[in-house]
């Protein structure tokens, strides 16, 4: 069976063939229709475009990258946090420049630090450790 990702590839392919052969959106819309039900893709990103220029792969988006966690960024948190254990996160977010939902991230989970009194501290349970809890 295809997944969603082949079947749009599919859906695009065709919607490119009859676009260039000139039907109308409507009557692709209709032909795909009775074939795919209502799991149809619309025509309007195809129709104008060179059919030899037309790529059916999903193109990348333009954005930013995922730059907050990047080593460099790990290590000043963590050498932030291990020169002030009070520190905050939005005096982290400040100064590395990144967000607070990402500085919460990289202190949380990557670091492994959570608060104790207002202070950060690594975590020393262990799996094990917390088993042992839970049983007694």
């Amino acid at each position: 069976m295809a997944t969603s990702n082949d079947l749009l590839i599919k859906q695009r392919s065709i919607i490119e063939f009859l676009a260039t052969e000139g039907c109308s959106a409507a009557n692709i819309h209709a032909r795909m229709k009775t074939v795919y039900g209502g799991m149809c893709k619309w025509v309007r990103i195809f129709k104008g475009e060179d059919p030899r220029e037309t790529i059916l792969r999903d193109r990348k988006r333009s954005g930013s990258r995922l730059s907050a966690s990047v080593t460099a960024h790990r290590e000043k948190v963590d050498c932030m946090i291990r020169a002030n254990r009070r520190v905050k996160q939005k005096e982290i977010s400040n100064a590395v420049g990144i967000s607070k939902e990402r500085v919460h991230h990289i202190v949380t989970t990557v670091l492994g630090y959570r608060k104790v009194s207002a202070r950060w501290v690594p975590r020393q349970l262990t799996v094990e450790m917390k088993a042992q809890r839970k049983d007694m």
